[in-house]
């Protein structure tokens, strides 16, 4: 798996992203949630991922976009370490879920950590 994010990987799609919500199991790395469902994906790729910022908390569109970005980011560069050995297909929403900006490391910090308890909970699954 490369450290590519691209357009066949996004969760773009309405449906799966409702059975996703309604159906989905989720793992808590303060201030990151990871809602994930196991699914046929249309693509040959393990997952389908896409990232949220909550409106509420952050009113600005320039701060919601810099911290999907952060997180876009932290999902490219450690998905290839964490999903490499998966053989089943997964969709991911990964929310922000806390009330300050956060900075690169910290969203990088939290997102391994994510990652960690999410391969735990799918392996005893």
């Amino acid at each position: 798996m490369a450290y590519t994010f691209p357009k066949k990987e996004k969760l773009k799609s309405k449906k799966l992203i409702e059975q996703l919500f309604s159906e989905g199991k989720s793992v808590t790395a303060f201030p990151l949630r990871l809602v994930f469902l196991e699914t046929a994906l249309e693509h040959n790729v393990t997952a389908q991922t896409g990232v949220s910022v909550s409106k509420r908390l952050f009113k600005k569109a320039v701060d919601r976009n810099r911290i999907k970005r952060l997180m876009r980011e932290a999902y490219r560069l450690n998905k290839a370490h964490y999903f490499n050995n998966i053989t089943t297909q997964y969709a991911f929403m990964i929310l922000y879920i806390g009330k300050e900006k956060p900075n690169f490391i910290d969203v990088d910090t939290k997102t391994k950590l994510l990652f960690d308890k999410f391969l735990n909970k799918s392996s005893k699954a």
